[in-house]
């Protein structure tokens, strides 16, 4: 089984749609769910009572903040890391480099590594794309290495899982 960095960030439909379409798909296609969560999908999860469907994919901890000094490290080293779904505004964080919590922490110190594969998996209103940075930062992230993908309503989250290298 082949571990695999599975962060999220508060999008609408994450109560509903993350274990059913991410975490639990993920599992099944032989991937070991590494999860880590914004402060904000955590919180949102917690309220909702998805967090625990979301724990129930996998046998690490789910993170939302970071460890104490001397604590042992939750999560092994993934090579493959799946950013879904990603605002709008973690996108923007991530393309600059800012790691304001765990979940851009973990991502941005593999942020166009060799042999990291990263796949971000965003989901933005229409307007928007009309900002005059957004195009820079995909643009940032594309020349990184990262594949991109705009999640769109009414599209199963399941379809990013196919962006992924085989789990075997």
């Amino acid at each position: 089984m082949r571990n695999l960095g599975l962060v999220a960030g508060s999008c609408g439909g994450l109560e509903a749609r993350f274990a059913a379409e991410l975490a639990r798909p993920a599992a099944g296609r032989g991937w070991r769910p590494a999860i880590t969560l914004t402060p904000a999908a955590h919180r949102w999860l917690d309220a909702t009572g998805a967090l625990a469907d979301v724990a129930a994919c996998t046998d690490l901890p789910v993170r939302s903040v970071s460890r104490l000094p001397g604590e042992p490290r939750p999560h092994p080293d993934p090579s493959v890391f799946l950013f879904a779904p990603a605002s709008a505004n973690s996108v923007a964080k991530l393309a600059l480099g800012i790691a304001d919590n765990q979940a851009l922490t973990v991502l941005g110190d593999v942020l166009g590594a060799p042999g990291i594969t990263m796949v971000v998996a965003y989901q933005i209103q229409d307007t928007r794309v009309h900002h005059p940075a957004w195009q820079r930062h995909l643009d940032t992230l594309a020349g990184a290495g990262v594949t991109l993908h705009r999640l769109d309503v009414g599209r199963p989250w399941t379809e990013v899982l196919d962006l992924l290298p085989s789990a075997g």
